[in-house]
Parts: C-alpha cells; sequence; structure tokens
C-alpha cells in the first residue's frame, strides 16, 4: 500500500554484497564511471552505522556470499552489528557460501546478522584459511633472467618470490601465524554470532564443506529458503508495508547546522595504492597513489586553520622509499602543526604504508589487517641470458665506473653489491628509528618485531605497532574526540578540485592542479608498470604478495 501524501514510508534496508563495494576516488571521475552498478562501500558504512536511528527504517537485509577481501568483511560485519544494537531484525542470506572454494568470509559476515537463510540446493565451505604464495624463480631461470636483490631481514619475504622456489623457514613462520590469527579470529566471530563454543566451530570447520540441510542441522544457518520466502519472512517481522531501498540509496533527513567551514572539521586523506614519487595515477597494471598528491593533501589539511584533525586511511601494500619519505615528512608536519593525526587501516597498511603511519597519534586497524613488514629490499633483474638466447646484443660506452650499476643487462661487481647492500641498511636503520620514534620505543623492542616480518591488526595491537583495533568510522570518532570537535563534526576530503578546474594550468607548485591525481592513465612509464608486477625499484618499501584464502 502506498504511502500518503506527506507521509515517509517505512523502509527496508537491502544490501548485496556477494560482489565488493566500490571505493571510489571522488577526483577520478573515470574510477566512477567503471564502478558504475557496484554501490559505494563509504555510502553503505553510512547507513549502517546511522540508518537504525531512522524510526522510518524498520530492518536490514542482505544477499551475501562472494568472496569478500577479510578486511573489508570486518568492516561492513561492524557496521551490520552497529545496525542490529537497534533491535530492528537483520537478515542474511545466501544462495551459497563458498561453493566448495574454502572462502569463509562471506559466512563470517553473515554471522553479525542475527537470521541467517540459506538456499536449500546451496552448501556451506567452512573450511578455514590458507594462505599462498607464488614464486617465479624457476619461471625467471628457464627465461635466463637472474635476480639480484638485498633484503632486510628474514621476514622481508617479497624479494624471496623472486629469490626462491620455496618457502623459507622464517617465511613459513610468518604465513603460519598470519593464517593462525586470521583464522582464530573468524572463529571467534562465528561462536559470538551463532552461539556455538569456539571448539565446536573448529571441528565444523575441519569436517567440512556441507549441503544446506546439514549447515541447518549442526546450526550454522536457522532457515532453508528462497529469495521470496526469505522476504516474505522479513516482513512479516518489519511490516508488510514496508518499501525496499538499498542500504546506499538512505539519506538521513535534513537538519539545520552551520556551514562546516564555520564550526571545525575532521581532514580525510586517503592512500589507496602502491606509493611511487610523483602524481597519484592509474598504471597499466592499477593505482599508484604519489607522493606529490598525498603531500599537497596533507600540507592543506596543515593550513586550513578550520581542519582540526585528520583522518589517514591507508589501504596500500607500500612502494617506494623515498615517496614513503616524503609523506612522513608530511604526516609529522600536520602533527607539528598542533593537529591531531588518526590512521585507519584497511585490507594492507604495510611497509611504505606502515612508515607513513608511524608518526600518528593513534593507530587503528582492523583485525585482519596486513600491517608492519618493518624492512627494505631492492635490487635489480638481470636479463643478460635472456638477451643472449634471443639473440639481442647490446653495446655501451660509460663515464664513471659505476654508470651502468643499475644496467639490467649486466649483474652487480662485488664493489657495488657492497655499495647496494650499504645503502639497504642505511634505509632500514632510519625506518626502525622512525617507528621507534612515533611510538614512543626503544629502537630495540622495534627492532624486534620488525625485520620485514608481516602481521595482522589483531597481533601488531598485541607488539605495539597499532593502538587499537575497529574501522574508519571509529578512527573518525577518536579524531573528533582529539580535535574538540562535536560528534557530529563534518568529515571533508583535505584537497578536491573538480573535473573543471583541472583544465586549467596550475599557477605554482603550491597550486592543487599542479599535483592532484591525474585522471587518464600514464602509459609512457615503464616503471608503473613495474611497480605495479611487484618488481622492485632501487629500493622497495613493499609487503610480500600473499593470497588469503
Amino acid at each position: 500500500m502506498p504511502a500518503l501524501p506527506g507521509h515517509r514510508p517505512s523502509l527496508l534496508l537491502e544490501m548485496d554484497l556477494t560482489e565488493l563495494p566500490a571505493e571510489v576516488d571522488a577526483d577520478d571521475p573515470l574510477a566512477r564511471l567503471r564502478a558504475r552498478g557496484r554501490p559505494p562501500l563509504r555510502s553503505i558504512l553510512r547507513a549502517l552505522h546511522e540508518a537504525a536511528a531512522d524510526r522510518h527504517v524498520v530492518g536490514l537485509i542482505a544477499k551475501v556470499g562472494g568472496a569478500l577481501p577479510w578486511a573489508t568483511m570486518q568492516e561492513l560485519r561492524l557496521g551490520v552489528r552497529a545496525f542490529g544494537a537497534s533491535g530492528k531484525p537483520t537478515f542474511a542470506w545466501a544462495e551459497s557460501f563458498g561453493e566448495g572454494t574454502g572462502d569463509m568470509a562471506a559466512y563470517v559476515l553473515a554471522t553479525g546478522f542475527d537470521t541467517i537463510w540459506l538456499q536449500p540446493g546451496g552448501g556451506l565451505g567452512l573450511l578455514g584459511v590458507g594462505l599462498e604464495t607464488t614464486f617465479v624463480r624457476g619461471a625467471l631461470d628457464r627465461l635466463g633472467i637472474e635476480p639480484q636483490f638485498e633484503q632486510r631481514h628474514e621476514f622481508k619475504n617479497a624479494a624471496d618470490r623472486y629469490l626462491r622456489t620455496e618457502l623459507t623457514e622464517a617465511h613459513r613462520i610468518a604465513l603460519d601465524r598470519l593464517a593462525e590469527s586470521v583464522f582464530t579470529e573468524a572463529v571467534a566471530a562465528i561462536a559470538a554470532g551463532r552461539a556455538i563454543d569456539a571448539v565446536r566451530v573448529r571441528e565444523l570447520a575441519d569436517t567440512g564443506p556441507r549441503t544446506a540441510p546439514e549447515a541447518l542441522q549442526v546450526g550454522l544457518v536457522d532457515a532453508l529458503g528462497y529469495r521470496d520466502e526469505v522476504y516474505a519472512a522479513m516482513r512479516s517481522r518489519a511490516g508488510a508495508d514496508a518499501e525496499l531501498l538499498f542500504a546506499d540509496r538512505w539519506r538521513p533527513g535534513r537538519r539545520p547546522h552551520l556551514p562546516a567551514r564555520r564550526r571545525g572539521h575532521v581532514a580525510l586523506v586517503e592512500v589507496r595504492g602502491v606509493i611511487a614519487s610523483g602524481r597519484t595515477r592509474r598504471s597499466p597494471m592499477g593505482r599508484q597513489v604519489g607522493s606529490d598528491s598525498i603531500g599537497a593533501s596533507l600540507r592543506a589539511a596543515t593550513n586550513d586553520e578550520h581542519v582540526r584533525a585528520v583522518v589517514l586511511h591507508i589501504d596500500s601494500p607500500g612502494g617506494s622509499a623515498v615517496a614513503s619519505d616524503t609523506i612522513w615528512r608530511e604526516v609529522c608536519r600536520v602533527r607539528e602543526a598542533g593537529k591531531p593525526v588518526v590512521v585507519s587501516m584497511g585490507e594492507a597498511a604495510a611497509s611504505g604504508g606502515y612508515y607513513i603511519a608511524c608518526p600518528a597519534d593513534v593507530i587503528v586497524a582492523l583485525p585482519s589487517t596486513l600491517t608492519g613488514s618493518i624492512g627494505v629490499f631492492g635490487g635489480k633483474m638481470v636479463v643478460r641470458g635472456l638477451l643472449d638466447r634471443i639473440g639481442v646484443t647490446t653495446g655501451s660506452v660509460s663515464q664513471g665506473s659505476r654508470s651502468l650499476m643499475f644496467s639490467p643487462r649486466r649483474g652487480f661487481s662485488d664493489d657495488e653489491r657492497e655499495r647496494f647492500a650499504a645503502t639497504i641498511d642505511t634505509i632500514y636503520v632510519d625506518f626502525v628509528a622512525k617507528v621507534a620514534r612515533g611510538r614512543g620505543r626503544p629502537v630495540a623492542e622495534i627492532e624486534a618485531v620488525a625485520r620485514g616480518r608481516v602481521w595482522t591488526g589483531n597481533d601488531a595491537l598485541g607488539i605495539g605497532l597499532v593502538d587499537q583495533l575497529g574501522g574508519l568510522r571509529d578512527a573518525i570518532r577518536i579524531a573528533r574526540l582529539r580535535g574538540g570537535l562535536s560528534d557530529d563534526a563534518p568529515v571533508l576530503r583535505a584537497l578536491h578540485v573538480g573535473p573543471l578546474a583541472r583544465l586549467g594550468r596550475a599557477k605554482n607548485t603550491e597550486d592543487p592542479r599542479a599535483v592532484i591525481g591525474a585522471m587518464l592513465p600514464d602509459l609512457s612509464n615503464l616503471s608503473d608498470v613495474a611497480a605495479a608486477l611487484g618488481m622492485p625499484a632501487s629500493s622497495a618499501l613493499r609487503m610480500p604478495s600473499i593470497t588469503v584464502r
């Protein structure tokens, strides 16, 4: 029955979480175009945390079952739990969980809802957590390519994928702990959500997968049914006349308030992608976040008298050591200006991503965030064997005994290798010292948890590399508190240049148009491709490539 004129209808919020929600850069219209049809993650989270207070919203229903990154799943689950705390019904339904692939993140998300439905012909692949690393050394040897790298230290396993053909003991120890940490967190979430003992959850994982009737029998789901039956059950609880509305389309009622700049606000700076020098850009293989662009955003926040605090949201495996150092300095300058900096970590904030986080006042991570990786590696791929094999020869002249030191057509000499190793040592020592200073800890304590080792957010909390577990909204809450702002103070991007303004020529290096991210991919720089593939520059702060299943 349609709502009466002037009367707001009851709303039943729905979500489709079988695909990853979009993380869209507001300054990149092409990225927004590519993400059409995928709801923005930020809008979904806002609805989950705020819509329950709207008396017109009567419930939440979501289709789940896709392969979601663990950290994104945890951020969404926090929102679902916040919505459910209102007492309004929350239903999750799935055609199937996992399809036998072993992915269990979607099911962990479902346990945040008060009721789980599963299609009768589906299944539940609650199998555990596995990590896989791909080694390419054998392929490089066949091609005639020799990797010549230095790594600091034994846990800096990003280089191992090129140098070795199997796991070292240190690599295996680190991966085993990562898997254990993620799985333990997942078991605890399932146990709490389903009121099942944690030991029993592990037993169920060890004896899966299960058909839908089997999952119902052991209490992993509440009911079996198809979409129409799920929605009918929800309407019987929330109200038959409730209108469906995608959660990301929900908007709070308008409230009069002063303009943001008159009452102060939190500045949001996002670091998403591989860290590189120059402007943020999209290479053929993915997004690279530029130190010039991030530095400009941080300077804008520093210089804006209305900015009371900064939230630095990091989702990056690291990248260039020099670019990371550039951003680190700008983070320090924000704090020197008397403005608190709160870091929110996403899927990863490791190596260079941790480098730029360490000077912050507060670091907030999700339980499965991959972080730490305090280490460095670098070197070059020597392709002389490949060139000889395909009949390509090289002629060269040089002035200076080391002018061709980084040429891929020849290996390092002994003295060149010694000099390069010394530079890698210097970068590592500086990295550890900066973390120690930022964390207020002795260098020896940081060295013990550094050495290139990757930690989950859960474990990083225990060893003092992060301060609190939580999502972006938790970081914003802390920033408002530390900045002396009200609970509803606005959160604005530190720097924004519209598409039309970009067309004009910058006046100077302080003009945002000079450093704002490029809208079109840069196809001219082959180093962009190498960075996206995980191949190091002369020195890189990069987390190892890890696939979590």
